[in-house]
């Protein structure tokens, strides 16, 4: 590309690196900064006022070029750089899993024991009671097996990695039975055939997408079959002319032709949601109940824990599965496990667990209390006394999220926002900025905030951002 004269002056004019290097060496707000961070930091300085050179019309230079870049914009850029990556944000879009902001947030339990195995060395894989080598699952098991009622359990990093696992352990170089209308696809397009096949096993589909009976399975049944497969269709439903065979049922069939049942739950739960007057979902307990020789679900949605993919049931079967060497592939940190361990404790007595994991006491947080929590929120900022500002009160519905009760809309009372010459997506855009980022979501060309994913300190971040975006 060809740079014209007044442009190749322009560049000329910029400063040299060893030369602003030399002007950082007399501020104190560079001194907490490395030296390749400084250097990063002015060389990123000095690419963007290239940039806005060439970007310019011969006829009308870019605006304020500050050649004379000084160690305050060079300490401030060098604080962007070693900003973390990973950062808490405000959710006020009312999505309770939201799996792009982290699912389920921790129990202040589990964040205390995750706080203190990490600052001292634990006893991971090391059994205290008999002074020798242990096994990490053990911290765990029995605790998840008290809750479960099942024989045996154990842990691994994710669902998809329990399903792979025990799909690898029980059925690889066989044929899988499934339900035509329980081929789910989770997020990041990740689906149950691909995991079937990276175990080694052969999908063999029955039924029809809306209707599959017992017979389909028996009639399926062969010498090359290695499992009967059921998968809880936690993100997504089928409604209308629709059939399935109970897990129940499909156990029987099991028994009768000596094939182990697995089924994936997904977004596993152990509190019954109609006592919130929600729809019914699974438990793992009534799973285990069935007979099922192996069940597999998610930590960290319904559950509310971390991220991790708890199996349970029969001990033959469980023992088999931790044998199997892709075992170490997935098996968790102790970070995870102090932090499951401290949730899954708070399911002894099911009310403290609504009352003290997050994600179940968003779920169960009534209407009157969003809607108090609503006008408290509006009156901070109607308090910014603005005549630009609009405020509203909104009756729109949260949602569970995380691929969990897909049918289910929870009643809330939101708080809605406009702003004179700033359209929703601008205001969505500032707040996304703000430290810490504020997550809304955009309805009807307003800005909306649901209180019920709000945190108590959070509604001074959102007053501070919008007094931030107001002035």
């Amino acid at each position: 590309m060809k740079v014209s004269k007044q442009k190749q002056d322009l560049l000329r004019r910029l400063p040299g690196v060893d030369r602003l290097l030399e002007e950082t060496e007399k501020s104190p707000d560079c001194h907490i900064f490395s030296k390749s961070v400084l250097l990063k930091a002015i060389r990123t300085l000095l690419e963007k006022q290239r940039n806005a050179i060439l970007a310019s019309s011969d006829t009308e230079p870019p605006g304020p070029l500050s050649f004379g870049i000084n160690a305050a914009d060079i300490a401030l850029q060098a604080a962007q750089i070693t900003a973390f990556n990973l950062k808490p944000v405000v959710n006020a879009t009312g999505i309770v899993v939201h799996t792009n902001l982290g699912r389920s947030c921790l129990a202040p339990e589990a964040v205390a024991h995750m706080t203190a195995v990490a600052d001292r060395y634990s006893n991971l894989e090391f059994d205290l009671s008999r002074g020798r080598r242990g096994s990490r699952y053990s911290v765990v098991e029995a605790l998840i097996c008290e809750i479960s009622g099942a024989e045996s359990a154990m842990v691994v990093n994710n669902n998809a990695g329990a399903v792979l696992l025990c799909l690898d352990t029980l059925a690889r170089n066989r044929s899988v039975i499934l339900s035509r209308g329980e081929l789910v696809e989770i997020g990041g397009s990740f689906r149950i055939p691909d995991v079937m096949a990276k175990s080694g096993a052969t999908l063999k589909e029955v039924g029809t997408t809306n209707r599959t009976h017992l017979a389909d399975y028996e009639r399926a049944i062969g010498t090359d079959t290695g499992l009967l497969l059921k998968v809880h269709t936690s993100n997504f439903s089928i409604v209308g002319f629709t059939s399935s065979v109970p897990l129940g049922e499909l156990v029987s069939l099991g028994k009768q032709f000596n094939l182990p049942v697995m089924e994936d739950l997904g977004s596993g739960n152990f509190i019954n949601m109609e006592r919130f007057g929600l729809q019914s979902e699974p438990t793992v307990q009534a799973s285990v109940a069935t007979g099922a020789d192996v069940i597999s679900f998610s930590g960290d949605k319904l559950l509310g824990g971390p991220q991790a993919g708890l199996i349970v049931g029969k001990k033959p079967i469980i023992d088999a599965i931790k044998s199997n060497p892709l075992t170490r592939a997935l098996r968790i940190d102790k970070l995870t496990l102090a932090a499951l361990e401290a949730t899954l404790s708070l399911y002894r007595d099911p009310m403290q667990a609504v009352e003290r994991i997050p994600t179940l006491r968003m779920i169960a947080i009534q209407k009157p209390e969003l809607e108090r929590r609503a006008r408290q929120l509006l009156a901070k900022l109607d308090a910014l006394a603005r005549p630009e500002l609009s405020l509203g009160l909104h009756e729109l519905p949260s949602k569970a999220g995380g691929g969990s009760l897909p049918l289910l809309e929870l009643p809330s009372c939101c708080v809605g926002v406009q702003i004179k010459g700033i359209s929703a997506n601008a205001i969505e855009k500032s707040l996304r900025r703000h430290q810490p980022p504020i997550i809304g979501r955009i309805e009807s060309d307003t800005f909306i905030l649901d209180p019920r994913t709000l945190r108590d300190d959070d509604d001074d971040f959102i007053v501070s951002a919008f007094a931030q975006l107001l002035t």
